[in-house]
């Protein structure tokens, strides 16, 4: 009997002791877990990974635009898309099945109804010819068909001419560009003005 009180006092009591100042820290942890399940269930937040998303008019696609992770925010109104992991937007002029233009940023966001997507941080907008844009912004607006800037901006073209601005506009197939205080160096044809 003296040999089961001494195992009792030495191996159950202290066993039985730690049990009981961790079963409460248990409970805690779990409240905690229950709260938290809760928030994330009142978080209208929907998560989608690699999407494709096709824009055409008339059976004809007229930009398609690619992320790896789209979040949609339903708490807000109107509710709004952030693609915090980049984006790259293929435009198509319906010439070639080939795009006509190119658009990637590093981020993106769109509110629902308003047919307009901000692109922000290294944005980088190429075409068919060559020519290159670079900026820190770029929107694009669906229903005017047009993208622009408001931040600095730089336009490298293919036959060498590069320039720097404010305040840049284009159409989506970006060949008709224009801006506000350029300056830079303009490669023109020999024997122009001649």
């Amino acid at each position: 009997m003296l040999m089961q009180a001494k195992w009792f006092a030495h191996y159950f009591l202290p066993v039985m002791l730690i049990a009981a100042l961790l079963l409460p820290a248990c409970e805690n942890d779990l409240n905690q877990v229950k709260k938290i399940s809760q928030q994330e269930a009142n978080n209208k937040i929907d998560s989608s990974k690699v999407v494709d998303i096709i824009y055409s008019d008339s059976a004809k696609v007229k930009a398609r635009v690619l992320t790896p992770l789209l979040l949609t925010f339903n708490t807000v109104t109107p509710p709004y898309h952030v693609m915090p992991k980049g984006v790259k937007i293929y435009f198509y002029d319906g010439k070639s099945p080939e795009p006509s233009s190119t658009v990637v940023g590093d981020s993106a966001i769109t509110k629902n109804g308003d047919k307009i997507i901000e692109l922000h941080g290294n944005v980088v907008v190429s075409n068919a010819k060559g020519d290159t844009f670079k900026s820190n912004e770029l929107i694009w607006d669906q229903l005017k068909k047009i993208l622009y800037s408001h931040q600095r901006w730089q336009l490298n073209k293919a036959d060498g001419t590069m320039l720097n601005g404010m305040n840049f506009q284009s159409n989506e197939t970006f060949t008709n560009k224009t801006g506000d205080d350029g300056n830079g160096v303009i490669v023109t044809k020999e024997g122009v003005g001649n």
